[in-house]
């Protein structure tokens, strides 16, 4: 059943047309599953809000199955993109950008990628994030985080297709009890490999206990929003530059070792975007195949996003066009 009220507290149009002639391949081929077992149908629940299924009370096998999956679907191949949310989905807003993975071929119906946002658990409280901070190693959210992970994995079990699993949007994978027990459950097969999302502040710790994972792993982003100790301890709260710097050696070790991509992330703010040039040369010391820099954006952490605003737009302007030039630069911050 479409939920139109959530829509409209999104602020979704669903009668709109963008009459879009190509494809975004991600109601067909990836599944986002929240803390709470709902499943949607792109990379961010918020683009696309609608749930196609619950895993507490059906299978993943189950879900994918459901006739809402399909009516989102339909909503893509009739270029109307109704359900989406062309306001904040970066893909819509800049569809006509060269990178933009969308082509007119009909994307087919087989599950590539499984995010998961199961535990929101993490060892930094970074004011772009959240306000406090949050960790669950017992209770009511542990307990169905951990339940949630079984019923994924019995999933990655029986399925045979290649596909990638997503660990780390919502909390740290290593951080969390939760994303720990999943990773040391999950299946070490050809056909899955992993991908994971992490601030790197306790890799060196946990990591040789997930080595399945290691062995599979495709990419490894590590958050770090300031290039000097300053600037990353205060805006990684809880975070220790010199302890970064030591798993982020180890992470550059493994690299080579297992030939992963490896990229770093940094949220671009009124605090560090003066490091930009220096987040970049970071990147290139410990062999960083990309450096994403990424907008701040306001997920009701309560910024003050009016301060977020650079007093110094022709300084940045020149930064960040410099910083652009280089090939290994993913630049989602518009300067022009």
């Amino acid at each position: 059943m479409i939920n139109n009220r959530l829509f409209e507290w999104y602020g979704i149009d669903t009668k709109k047309d963008l009459k879009i002639d190509t494809f975004c391949p991600r109601p067909f081929d990836t599944v986002l599953i929240d803390k709470q077992g709902s499943c949607f149908v792109c990379e961010c629940a918020a683009w696309l809000p609608q749930s196609i299924g619950n895993l507490q009370v059906k299978t993943l096998a189950q879900i994918l199955q459901s006739a809402v999956r399909e009516h989102m679907q339909t909503s893509i191949l009739d270029g109307s993109y109704r359900y989406c949310n062309n306001k904040q989905c970066s893909y819509l807003k800049y569809h006509n950008r060269k990178e933009t993975p969308w082509n007119k071929d009909t994307p087919t119906n087989q599950i590539k990628h499984i995010r998961l946002a199961i535990d929101d658990s993490c060892n930094l409280r970074c004011p772009s994030c959240r306000n406090s901070l949050i960790f669950h190693k017992e209770g009511s959210a542990y307990n169905l985080g951990i339940r949630l992970a079984d019923s994924i994995n019995d999933w990655l079990h029986e399925y045979r297709h290649p596909v990638k699993v997503h660990i780390g949007s919502d909390g740290d994978p290593f951080a969390s009890h939760v994303y720990r027990h999943f990773m040391e459950q999950t299946p070490e097969r050809d056909n899955i490999k992993y991908s994971l999302l992490t601030n790197a502040l306790m890799f060196k710790e946990f990591h040789h206990r997930i080595q399945n994972v290691i062995r599979n792993l495709d990419d490894l982003g590590v958050s770090i929003d300031g290039a000097s100790q300053h600037t990353y301890e205060k805006l990684r709260l809880g975070g220790r530059w010199d302890k970064v710097n030591e798993n982020l050696e180890c992470i550059a070790e493994l690299k080579d070792k297992h030939q992963f991509q490896f990229g770093l992330h940094m949220v671009v703010q009124a605090d560090n975007w003066h490091e930009m040039e220096d987040m970049l040369a970071l990147g290139h010391k410990y062999k960083a195949d990309r450096v994403y820099f990424n907008k701040i954006e306001d997920w009701n952490t309560n910024i003050d996003m009016q301060r977020q605003k650079f007093t110094h737009l022709d300084e940045f302007t020149a930064i960040a066009k410099r910083v652009d030039k280089d090939p290994i630069t993913w630049m989602n911050v518009h300067h022009e």
